[in-house]
């Protein structure tokens, strides 16, 4: 048996997302999101800038198609605008032809260049007439209707383009970050030094909650109405990082591993895989997780036709008993030294990220066993670097510490699937280029490729985006899944 192999058939590829890449906030008809009103805000967003301009990719698709290329990239995956589309948001409001147009057009381009398109309904930007209407993701009639209708009016669109669907990315990530601890659009907390309105012990389960109705009413609609006809798959993209005890002799560290799992992955995966949470969050918060209604179920559970995994890092994870009522992670401390002062990777530009490939290859495996072997899409995965910024050119264009992240991320995956038995079919580096990183504005920068800001969005191919298809190169057709 291989010790690490691909299948003939592995996609692999970059990773983008609208409001990160794109700039062009109004045009065309395009309404704002609650990102756009998230930047306005002082103190939101680290170096005080947005994505406005960003990449400038609105203006610039016949370049970006052009770097895929260079790479020898099969696959690219990226995000719709929902308010380029429904520039409202709502299932009464008008829709924005030239939006639709703008993305269908992306899809054909990138066909006939023979690049596979993996399309994301929504990667955090919702529109922000919806939060002002009802609430946005705390509404759940609302919210799911509107989404539905949105979903519906993307996949009558494309037709039969797309063969890949993701409908929510790290729903973690807008619950958490975006009603618990308020540093993401809308920025919900109950810290009230940093915003009037929220409620961080109750408000993250809602909108989780909801989300997930979201996604099970979209896919449903997929199935009924679009599979037969344009023959795709559709399916959620998680985020996880692995976990490794602080002391390896703790009972109480060992299990709050599980839990820190459980609290971040399975609080999604769970209810689409089993139909239920987790017995441990609902031990953990009782009455402000939402309870399932049976036709909530019906509608959730089994609505992955794949895993979508977004991974970057590991974690040490020490027991905390008797959190408080805003605790998120499971009653338990994340950490990045162990109980011996060892560290679980190397420092980047961003604090919460350390790489340890070997920990991609044992969440994989925990997915692939907690799961029933679904099939599998790393939809993410990628570093910054510490203060790349702050580098010479050469220096910049020299990632070598990002090509031996990839290096050792794609062994790991590889070695999950020979030896594991993980059904692993594709790969998705984030990024293909420097873009608007969220909160950290662009002091971050993920991609193979360096944008300059100051120079006009001017893009230049890092030592990385030509080593990443010799690496992929190695491990391609040598298993048989």
């Amino acid at each position: 048996m291989a010790k690490a192999g691909l299948p003939s058939d592995f996609l692999w590829g970059f990773a983008t997302a609208s409001y990160q890449i794109e700039g062009a906030p109004e045009e065309d008809g395009r309404g704002p999101s609650i990102w756009d009103i998230h930047c306005r805000k002082p103190g939101k967003i680290a170096d005080g800038s947005s994505g406005d301009v960003a990449c400038d990719s609105y203006h610039r698709t016949a370049e970006d198609i052009e770097l895929l290329k260079s790479t020898g990239a099969m696959a690219y995956r990226f995000s719709l605008s929902w308010s380029r589309i429904i520039p409202l948001g709502g299932r009464n409001d008008p829709v924005n032809q030239k939006g639709l147009d703008f993305y269908v057009k992306l899809a054909d381009d990138l066909i006939a260049n023979g690049i596979v398109p993996l399309v994301t309904l929504f990667h955090w930007d919702l529109p922000e007439e919806l939060d002002k209407r009802y609430g946005g993701l705390l509404n759940k009639e609302e919210f799911v209707a509107d989404y539905t209708h949105y979903s519906r009016i993307v996949f009558e669109a494309f037709g039969n383009r797309i063969k890949h669907w993701i409908t929510f990315n790290e729903p973690w990530c807008s619950s958490i970050l975006g009603y618990s601890t308020g540093l993401f659009a809308p920025g919900h907390t109950s810290d009230r030094s940093k915003n009037p309105i929220g409620d961080s012990s109750r408000e993250p389960w809602i909108v989780g909650h909801n989300l997930l109705l979201a996604h099970g009413s979209a896919v449903k609609v997929y199935r009924e109405e679009f599979k037969e006809r344009d023959g795709g798959e559709i399916g959620i993209t998680l985020n996880g990082d692995w976990v490794e005890p602080y002391d390896p002799n703790s009972k109480d560290d060992i299990e709050a591993c599980e839990r820190k799992l459980e609290f971040s992955i399975s609080w999604f995966a769970d209810p689409v895989y089993k139909g239920d949470y987790p017995d441990s969050m609902k031990k953990q918060l009782g009455d402000r997780l939402p309870a399932w209604a049976p036709e909530e179920i019906a509608l959730v559970k089994d609505s992955n036709d794949f895993y979508g995994q977004n991974h970057y890092c590991a974690n040490y994870i020490k027991n905390k008993p008797d959190p408080p009522p805003e605790d998120f992670l499971g009653g338990l401390e994340s950490l990045y030294e162990d109980i011996n002062g060892n560290k679980i990777g190397p420092d980047t530009q961003s604090p919460w990220l350390k790489p340890s490939p070997p920990g991609l290859r044992k969440l994989m495996k925990w997915i692939s066993d907690r799961y029933g072997r679904p099939k599998i899409y790393v939809t993410e995965n990628g570093t910054s670097i510490l203060g790349e910024n702050d580098k010479s050119w050469d220096e910049i264009l020299e990632d070598d510490f990002r090509v031996e992240y990839f290096r050792g991320y794609v062994g790991a995956m590889a070695e999950a699937v020979a030896q594991d038995g993980v059904d692993c079919r594709g790969y998705m580096a984030w990024s293909l280029m420097d873009n608007f990183e969220w909160a950290e504005g662009y002091e971050t920068r993920f991609g193979v490729t360096f944008v300059d800001y100051e120079g006009g969005q001017k893009r230049y191919p890092k030592k990385s985006a030509k080593e990443l298809k010799g690496i992929f190169d190695q491990y391609s057709k040598s298993v048989t899944l």
